[in-house]
């Protein structure tokens, strides 16, 4: 995950897709594009609304690093260097956002429909990261300690709330916005806290 070409690849990538979703938001609050949005959330929403998911991103950190210190496995935190620290703030908020908050979404099935499919894309997003499983040298291998069911269940539940960010009542357009703010504010509060305790070891 800290290869330098598939991260700087990945920051390319994001900010093309970024730079689509803000001319979608511009041609619907101007009227120009007949309004477009060929990508989801792309309206606009209220500064309480980013805020409310700033600071719950933000707190659930708070919480993950405390538990994590009254289990005794902080120290088992995996090192990353600034240039992963730099994709994961703006390109993993940006194409996570997109594709889970986005596209993975239960439409047209009322409340219960889009609870339960934010549930199940929760667990797949939880699973995508690589903590119960790593991928080396062309080898699959899996990791079923304390620490890896931990991270695990805090993705899944970081997710549940990026998807009350975008569907809370707080946020009535349902704008990316918030997922996308509280998505960087949660990373880049990981980041301060690996620097902190010695995990971001190299620039790239």
């Amino acid at each position: 995950m800290n290869d330098p070409l598939f991260l700087l690849i990945g920051l390319g990538v994001a900010g093309y897709f970024a730079w689509l979703w803000r001319e979608d938001l511009r041609a619907g609050q101007t009227g120009t594009g007949a309004m477009r949005n060929s990508l989801p959330g792309a309206v606009p929403t209220t500064a309480r609304a980013i805020w409310i998911g700033v600071l719950g991103a933000v707190v659930m950190v708070g919480l993950e690093t405390w538990g994590e210190l009254r289990l005794g496995v902080s120290d088992e935190q995996s090192e990353i260097t600034w240039l992963f620290a730099l994709y994961s703030v703006f390109a993993a908020a940006v194409i996570e956002e997109m594709v889970f908050r986005g596209y993975l979404v239960v439409e047209g099935k009322g409340r219960r429909g889009l609870l339960l499919g934010a549930v199940a894309a929760s667990v797949v997003f939880a699973l995508a990261h690589p903590h119960l499983w790593e991928w080396e040298d062309g080898k699959l291998s899996w990791h079923f300690d304390l620490k890896a069911w931990f991270s695990t269940g805090c993705l899944f539940l970081g997710s549940l709330w990026f998807y009350a960010c975008r569907f809370g009542p707080w946020n009535k357009n349902a704008s990316l916005l918030p997922c996308f703010a509280a998505h960087a504010a949660k990373n880049l509060t990981v980041v301060a806290v690996k620097a902190a305790q010695g995990f971001v070891v190299a620039p790239w």
